[in-house]
């Protein structure tokens, strides 16, 4: 199992950035597909997730409209994209997949880094 994450950075409050994540090594189709973050000195939250035939979304409560999660069974490819981005949003982005009837298979992907600052 492999996941290629991507477009994290450095960007100023207000600003905006798409995370992809390429998975392989399972069938991709058959995974709810979740980004989870975690900031300086906080706990593991998740942000957004998506069911594995992209039907039903769900969100963090801070998201609150800013960001959209997105998947391309074809390409194998989980996309996060934020908007309106705060300081607050500062962490290391992971994606995550977990099997849509045997809940317990669950693999992680390594991070990316998304700092907001001016």
């Amino acid at each position: 199992v492999q996941f290629v994450e991507s477009g994290g950075g450095l960007v100023q409050p207000g600003g905006s950035l798409r995370l992809s994540c390429t998975a392989s090594g399972f069938t991709f189709k058959d995974y709810a597909m979740s980004w989870y973050r975690q900031g300086p000195g906080k706990e593991l939250e998740l942000v957004a997730s998506i069911t594995s035939v992209g039907g039903s979304t769900n969100y963090g409560d801070f998201v609150k409209g800013r960001f959209t999660i997105s998947r391309d069974n074809i390409k194998n490819t989980v996309y996060l994209q934020m908007d309106s981005l705060k300081p607050e949003d500062t962490a290391v982005y992971l994606c995550n997949a977990r099997h849509t009837w045997a809940a317990q298979i669950i693999y992680w992907g390594q991070g990316t880094q998304v700092t907001v600052s001016s």
